[in-house]
């Protein structure tokens, strides 16, 4: 492909699911900053290898991939912090979710370890299978099985506490 087509194609790409992939990242991070600087970074990884993402096909999958072991890989290296905020993700509104609800579950869901979180947006965010999530992840299936159930009951605790704090007030 050439450099000028190669630099549309990817262009409009990255146009076109910059939105998508930041939601994602603030889900992982809680933060619309630290979100913005992971779509940044899965951006620009994804750039150094469009050529071959473009004949692979499957780009989307790759970059919440590259998304998701970006903030694994920092939050490892203790490069950022986490400060939960009160800002939801711009998403398609879904009646069935009193905001309250939401703001609750948001806010348990940062107080997760990272791996949870990981998972458990990959899994039920993303709508991600058990295997895809593990090869994401580079773990075991198992594994993946294991912190879903252990992240869901942790999500349950916090959501609980939440919820009976509120009814305090």
């Amino acid at each position: 492909m050439r450099g000028a087509a190669r630099e549309r194609e990817f262009r409009e790409y990255a146009e076109a699911r910059q939105a998508q992939l930041r939601r994602s990242a603030y889900l992982l991070c809680g933060d619309w900053y630290e979100a913005q600087d992971l779509t940044q970074t899965t951006l620009m990884k994804m750039y150094t290898a469009w050529g071959r993402l473009n004949r692979d096909g499957n780009v989307d999958a790759y970059a919440r991939v590259v998304l998701t072991r970006t903030y694994i890989d920092q939050h490892r290296k203790g490069r950022w912090r986490e400060e939960p905020v009160d800002e939801l993700p711009q998403r398609q509104s879904d009646e069935s979710c009193s905001p309250d609800l939401r703001l609750t579950l948001q806010a348990a869901l940062l107080r997760l370890p990272p791996r949870y979180r990981a998972v458990l947006v990959l899994r039920f965010w993303e709508d991600w299978s058990v295997e895809q999530t593990a090869e994401a992840l580079r773990i075991s299936t198992g594994t993946v099985k294991s912190q879903s159930a252990r992240g869901l009951n942790r999500l349950r605790e916090l959501v609980g506490e939440q919820m009976w704090e509120l009814s305090e007030r």
